[in-house]
């Protein structure tokens, strides 16, 4: 039996998280835009559709990244990309911004990038690099049908 996650997305917790913030700040929202200034309202509700949007995002396009014996599949909001093994090359990129290091999974096929983050992954992208690096070997290792 494989014991290799397959495919990766956002912790469900973290999507619940998401959720349950933008339902808090909807309700300050209404409550600000009823009791309170308008200008405070403006700015909760711009938070209320930011946190949303994420949550929204985060529940449609999973999983965000999955691997099967003949490449990769990449979802995004624009649909599901399959990424053949043979040309598609997974690096780590290492940023420092804000004085914090940043991890992130790059997948490039031809001319398309796709860039995964922890969030994306729920999980750390050196954990998923080397999955993945595993499972590429051992399925080009397999006889091809």
């Amino acid at each position: 039996m494989d014991n290799y996650p397959t495919s990766w997305a956002p912790r469900q917790n973290v999507v619940v998280v998401a959720w349950v913030l933008t339902l808090l700040l909807l309700v300050a929202t209404v409550a600000d835009g009823f009791f309170g200034d308008a200008a405070g309202a403006v700015l909760l509700g711009l938070a209320t559709v930011a946190i949303g949007a994420f949550a929204g995002h985060w529940s449609l396009v999973r999983p965000r990244l999955a691997a099967d014996p003949h490449g990769l599949l990449a979802r995004g909001l624009g649909g599901t990309r399959r990424l053949p093994w043979s040309g598609t090359s997974i690096r780590l990129r290492n940023t420092r911004r804000l004085g914090r290091d940043g991890v992130t999974l790059e997948v490039e096929h031809e001319d398309q990038l796709f860039v995964f983050g922890q969030l994306d992954l729920g999980e750390d992208p050196r954990d998923v690099l080397a999955v993945l690096d595993l499972l590429r070997e051992r399925w080009d290792q397999r006889p091809h049908t």
